[in-house]
């Protein structure tokens, strides 16, 4: 098995843990991640947070109507641009957005617990010059 193989394998048994963990709070992965962008940017228009995302404005659109519906987020005129939308989370969006934090750190502490600490930090690094190249 190839190298990419298996840092697909493993991104897989993360995304799987998280998905099961996520599943408690009946929330997407993707509505998680959206939750996430909002709360660490305060608010975002919503081709903004497309563009974060990386998804269609339409999917971006979808996303939130379903965050909205559960009282996660809120649509408000933009402060600088009133006849613009920012999508806002709500005091119980981030509420859920930190316990889904909490819960994903978790599923990650668990796979990774399998190494010992001068693995897990060689690993740290090696995935450090991955990412910064």
């Amino acid at each position: 098995m190839e190298t990419g193989d298996l840092l697909m394998m493993v991104a897989r048994e993360l995304r799987r843990g998280i998905g099961t963990a996520m599943a408690r709070w009946e929330i997407t992965p993707g509505q998680a991640r959206a939750l996430r962008v909002l709360c660490a940017a305060g608010s975002l228009r919503l081709s903004a947070l497309a563009d974060e995302l990386r998804i269609a404005p339409r999917s971006a659109t979808e996303v939130v109507d379903a965050l909205q519906g559960r009282g996660l987020v809120t649509r408000e005129p933009d402060p600088a641009d009133r006849r613009a939308t920012s999508v806002v989370p709500t005091s119980e969006g981030r509420r859920v957005s930190a316990l889904l934090d909490t819960a994903r750190t978790a599923q990650a502490e668990q796979l990774l617990a399998r190494l010992a600490p001068p693995d897990r930090a060689e690993l740290d690094r090696i995935l450090r010059l991955i990412i910064d190249e």
